[in-house]
């Protein structure tokens, strides 16, 4: 099984111990299932390595992006570890649900006037500024506040990281940031330290997501260490915080690696560990910002097969009641996953066909080339592991499909932390 916390017992398959077509049955299907112990327990990885390798004033920030709801921050809350926020919705959200805003940190490579003043406002911890508009305009705000605010400055690295071109955030040319090898970065940190309503407390980079390469994280930390060692050398200013980002990757086929968190946060401490001492700088304060690793493979969405469509010498087709709409990964980027026929597992499987959704889209298509039992047929469900994240954070109301719901498993116990969506919700806002 592609993830320890699915198994298969007398032709049935289970998630985090709970027989998933009893869940099938019980929420109706297409269905989100998460599974709540899995995420605690990545979020703990990150947490104890952090703190044994960078000691304990180091912070592990959730994404939201991959995956927000408010009971998803109650757990970060639960947890004590920061959050990692890229709009005023997902603000909003985590507000609601009671998380301390103090821990949260505001991305985003062009926030509105809006965003600022409402991040302020809300006393939101830092904001992870992108460009000197926005330096300029959290100034501002803090000036007819009266107030200060902490500020980490993203800057791009020029790091490649062999992933998917659109996971690749770390580029010179990246939409994110402010480069370093174009000079543009050490400049903007000269303007920032001439304002008196920001704190800047360190510097943010991210290289791109689903990162498997051995050196990806070293060879960032090498350069952000030279780029805090001339700051240094030229203002006199030496950062607190260095926030890596995320992206580390995880498994959503067999052949993918599985990523040792203990193991690759160890090596990437001893590596900025070591240009700390090269440069006689202090270590700074370690922030990372898991997001996908942490909800990934706490995730599968459950669906009904309707339609088995054979074309003789051409292709074969299955069809189910979800699609693009609550998992559009396929379309945007050809994400690969691992599906399973969860009623027939015992089942062998030789039946070649495309894992389609019900959208009137050619390119809803959730798996090319899936495999499933001859036996196949309508009303069999289907299970697709690994979409925790950027499934539900990513969905949509395409053709007027109300999204589904969110079922939460905690110690063999299920129940709905999101509803599903009706009708009514679609249209209440029309006018």
């Amino acid at each position: 099984m592609i993830c320890d916390n699915i198994k298969k017992l007398n032709n049935e398959l289970y998630f985090a111990d709970v027989k998933v077509t009893d869940l099938a049955k019980k929420y109706g299907t297409p269905l989100y299932i998460m599974d709540e112990n899995k995420i605690r327990q990545k979020v703990n990885a990150y947490k104890n390595a952090l703190k044994k390798y960078f000691g304990y004033d180091a912070l592990t920030l959730y994404a939201s992006k991959a995956c927000s709801f408010k009971y998803i921050y109650k757990i970060m809350s639960e947890e004590n570890i920061g959050i990692d926020i890229v709009s005023s919705g997902e603000l909003y959200t985590a507000k609601a649900a009671g998380f301390n805003l103090a821990n949260a940190y505001f991305h985003s490579n062009n926030k509105t006037d809006f965003d600022i003043k409402y991040g302020i406002e809300n006393k939101v911890g830092y904001f992870v500024a992108d460009n000197i508009e926005e330096i300029n305009l959290i100034d501002e705000e803090c000036k007819r506040l009266n107030t200060v605010q902490k500020v980490l400055l993203r800057v791009t690295p020029g790091i490649d990281t062999h992933t998917y071109e659109a996971d690749k955030t770390g580029k010179v040319d990246s939409k994110f940031g402010t480069a370093i090898e174009t000079g543009q970065a050490i400049e903007m940190v000269g303007n920032i330290l001439k304002l008196n309503n920001i704190e800047l407390c360190g510097f943010h980079c991210h290289v791109g997501s689903q990162v498997f390469e051995e050196d990806v994280y070293e060879r960032t930390a090498v350069i952000m260490i030279k780029f805090f060692a001339d700051v240094k050398e030229k203002y006199g200013f030496e950062a607190k915080i260095f926030d890596i980002g995320g992206g580390l990757g995880v498994r959503y086929i067999d052949n993918d690696k599985t990523l040792d968190i203990d193991k690759k946060i160890k090596e990437l401490s001893e590596c900025i560990k070591s240009e700390c001492a090269k440069y006689k700088l202090s270590i700074p304060s370690f922030r990372m910002e898991p997001g996908r690793s942490i909800v990934a493979d706490a995730g599968m969405t459950l669906y009904t097969v309707g339609s088995i469509k054979i074309i003789p010498g051409y292709k074969n087709y299955v069809s189910i009641d979800g699609g693009m709409t609550d998992n559009p990964r396929y379309a945007l980027y050809r994400a690969d996953y691992t599906c399973y026929t969860a009623n027939k597992m015992d089942e062998i499987s030789d039946f070649e066909a495309d894992l389609v959704g019900r959208c009137c889209e050619s390119g809803d298509i959730i798996k090319p080339k899936a495999i499933f039992p001859k036996s196949i047929k309508r009303d069999d469900i289907i299970a697709v592991a690994t979409t925790g994240a950027y499934n539900y954070s990513m969905a949509s109301n395409y053709n007027r499909i109300p999204r589904p719901a969110i079922v939460m498993i905690k110690d063999g116990k299920d129940f709905e932390v999101v509803k599903r969506e009706s009708f009514e919700n679609l249209i209440e806002n029309d006018i």
